[in-house]
Parts: structure tokens; C-alpha cells; sequence
């Protein structure tokens, strides 16, 4: 029986909001928050604050989608579509070329950061280790026997991140500062791409589709919706909350070496940040941590491509189908190759990033398109202020998204 839960039995039944943290918590936070923090102090804070709340928002919506609709963002896109035929193709065609070109990006990033943690540790050549982890991602999908492995390196990520929120508060920052950094929004020269990437590394399309399909898995068999609901919401803000502040912590702790003239090109370099609290085992550490957030990651981004692109074309997400099998390779492919011949894997990781902050209002404005149809969520659908919200996160990364490209194209 469902009844009403106390507190503690919502708390237990945490999970997918979990998965979205663990998947957004991957080489690319680590490695714009390390920029972030290094290049500009805590002055790019409030650009994490915001994609916490913003994540916790949409991703809100997603699963609420999942719960009401039974069935994932994917799927419930195209029913939205199914009276207009060729505003159906053309969502379609939206749909698969922003997950296919952000994930196959992010794969880039996610290989690159696994590999920067692999070369730390043992040395040698980057492209082997590229390889090799795209060896294992592969392995591990086809199998089915990822699950395992994926809670042990969950718990390696949460020892690295108990390990920053720690650094962080022995390092002793100006707190005074750190709340202007929070709370004052400014942009400094040559920041935007940084600022754009912590966006894309914390509010993930592709989180859109895979929270709708695990809220599916979690809830989608309750006979008390609103209960279900209230369940998930909780889930969300719990455990992104987390993550945003593991995040920020991550700012703060490479915040110690503003103004060090120091060059983040590889995880040793990012790993200087832990040396207060771990002394010499710092870059061990770190890049075991990397390697981990790496490889979780670099199986999840393909994983979350097959679940929507089969969802939104009609087609069964059936794990073992060829079909789907087919999504997923091709986004480890193509991130394999990227991560091969890329010349700096922090550069690389970067621009993963920003490329998700550009795609991200295409999903966005569909998920709030679903969201608010009837037909698909009965009286579970948006109220005023969740759209007011959901539209001013479509605003912003617009916004963001537009000047960077007026700016690479030297118009302002």
C-alpha cells in the first residue's frame, strides 16, 4: 500500500534525482568549476547558483512527465506532435540532432576527463587510454553488467566530492566574498564560454530525457499521483541541491589558486587545489576520482541518446534491441574519435559544455510545450509561476547562448 509517508520513507525512496547529480557530476564539472575557479575566483559562483535552481526546475518537470504520462520525455514529445505531421518531422529531426551532437560532445568531454585521470595515475599515452575506456563504456552497455560497477564508481564521486566540500571550508575563503560571488551577477572579460560551460555541465538535456525514464522505472506504477509527485520534487531538490553545492565547492577550492599564473592542461594540474587537506596523495586521489566521474559518465550520455531518440521515433527501449544498441555506439564513436585527435582535453571538455548550453533550449521549450498539454498531463499540468520560471531558464541560456556565438563570430 502506498498511504502517506513520513519524511524519512520519502527520503529513502531518493533515486533518480540522484542519477541526474551523479550524471552531471562527471570530468566537465570538475573541469569548467576548476576553470572557473582559477581564472575568475568566485565572481562565476551565481552562474552555478543559477543552474542548480534551474536544473531543479526543469528536471522537476521531466519527472513529473514520467509519473502522469507513464512513459518517457521522448515518447510524450512526439504524442504532443501526432496531430501535426510535419511539425512532428520537424521536432523529430530537433530532437535527434540536439542529443546527437550535444552527447556525442559530452561522450568527448567524459572519455577526455576519464582519460586525463588514467594518464595521472599510470602515465603513458592518452589515445590508449581514450580507447581503452571506450573498450569498457562499449562492454559494459552491451553486457548489461554496468549497474555494479556504476554504484561503485558513484561512491568514488562522492568521496571526491566530501573531499572538496571539506577543502573548501579548511582553505578558509573570504566568505564575504563568496556570497557577492553568489549573489551579484557579472561576466568578466573572456569568462563567457567558462560561464556558459558551467550551464551545460550542470543542466543536461539529455538528464531531461533520462529523469523522465527513471521517474518511469520509480513511479510510474503509483495510483496516487500527487503523492508520487511530491516523492519525486522532494528527490529533486534534495539531491541536485547537493550537487550544486559540490559544485560550488569546487569553485571555491581551485579559487585558491587565483592569481598563481598556474595553467589548468591536466588533472595533476587540477588536482593542486586538493593539497591543502591532502597533502602529496592529492593528485592520486583526484585523478582516481576523475577517472570515476569519467567512465560513470561516459556510459550514462549514450545511454540517455538511446533511451530518447527510440522514445521520440515510436521505438521500443528495449536495452538489447540492435536498434538501440546502434544510438548508443555511434555517440561513444564519435565522443572516442573527438576525445582521440583533440589537442587539450580540458579545451576539449570545455567546449562539450558550452555545446549543451547552446543546445539546451530546444529541449527545454519542448519539455515545457509537454508539460502544459492537457491531453498528456490531465491536472498535473504547469501552474503560472512553474512556467514563469521554466521560460525565464529558456531566456537565459538563450541569452548566453547567442552572444557567445555574436562573439566567435566577432560581432560584439
Amino acid at each position: 500500500m502506498e498511504g502517506r509517508k513520513t519524511l524519512w520513507q520519502k527520503l529513502k525512496n531518493i533515486g533518480p534525482g540522484a542519477i541526474v547529480v551523479a550524471a552531471f557530476i562527471g570530468p566537465g564539472t570538475v573541469t569548467t568549476c576548476t576553470l572557473a575557479g582559477v581564472n575568475y575566483k568566485f565572481a562565476l559562483l551565481w552562474a552555478m547558483l543559477f543552474s542548480t535552481i534551474a536544473t531543479i526546475i526543469l528536471q522537476e518537470m521531466s519527472a513529473r512527465i514520467g509519473i502522469v504520462a507513464n512513459k518517457g520525455l521522448g515518447s510524450t514529445i512526439r504524442e504532443a506532435f501526432e496531430e501535426n505531421p510535419t511539425v512532428k518531422v520537424i521536432v523529430i529531426a530537433l530532437v535527434i540532432a540536439a542529443l546527437g551532437i550535444g552527447n556525442s560532445a559530452f561522450q568527448s568531454g567524459n572519455i577526455s576527463g576519464a582519460s586525463m585521470g588514467l594518464q595521472v595515475i599510470l602515465g603513458g599515452s592518452k589515445q590508449l587510454f581514450v580507447v581503452l575506456i571506450a573498450l569498457v563504456a562499449s562492454i559494459l552497455l552491451w553486457t548489461g553488467s554496468y549497474k555494479l560497477i556504476e554504484k561503485v564508481l558513484l561512491a568514488i564521486v562522492i568521496m571526491m566530492s566530501i573531499v572538496f566540500i571539506a577543502t573548501a571550508v579548511i582553505i578558509s575563503p573570504n566568505w564575504s566574498e563568496v556570497i557577492r560571488g553568489l549573489f551579484v551577477p557579472t561576466i568578466p572579460q573572456g569568462a563567457l564560454l567558462v560561464t556558459l560551460g558551467l550551464i551545460g555541465t550542470t543542466v543536461v538535456p539529455y538528464n531531461l530525457y533520462l529523469h523522465s525514464s527513471a521517474a518511469v522505472e520509480r513511479w510510474g506504477g503509483y495510483k496516487d499521483k500527487k503523492e508520487a509527485i511530491s516523492e519525486s520534487r522532494l528527490d529533486a531538490i534534495i539531491s541536485i541541491g547537493l550537487g550544486g553545492l559540490i559544485s560550488m565547492a569546487v569553485i571555491i577550492t581551485s579559487s585558491s589558486m587565483f592569481g598563481t599564473g598556474v595553467q589548468i592542461k591536466s588533472g595533476a594540474d587540477m588536482a593542486r587545489q586538493l593539497e591543502p587537506l591532502l597533502g602529496p596523495w592529492a593528485k592520486w586521489f583526484f585523478a582516481l576520482g576523475l577517472f570515476g566521474a569519467g567512465i560513470s559518465s561516459a556510459m550514462t550520455a549514450p545511454l540517455a541518446a538511446a533511451y530518447a531518440i527510440t522514445g521520440i521515433l515510436g521505438l521500443k527501449s528495449d536495452l538489447k534491441a540492435n536498434y538501440f544498441r546502434a544510438i548508443w555506439l555511434i555517440v561513444i564513436l564519435i565522443g572516442a574519435t573527438v576525445a582521440f585527435i583533440g589537442a587539450n582535453p580540458v579545451q576539449v571538455i570545455v567546449f562539450a559544455q558550452a555545446v549543451n548550453g547552446i543546445l539546451l533550449p530546444i529541449s527545454a521549450i519542448l519539455l515545457i510545450l509537454v508539460i502544459n498539454n492537457k491531453k498528456i498531463m490531465k491536472d498535473f499540468v504547469n501552474t503560472t509561476v512553474s512556467n514563469i520560471l521554466g521560460y525565464f531558464v529558456v531566456a537565459v541560456t538563450v541569452v548566453l547562448g547567442l552572444r557567445m556565438i555574436l562573439v566567435a563570430l566577432k560581432i560584439i
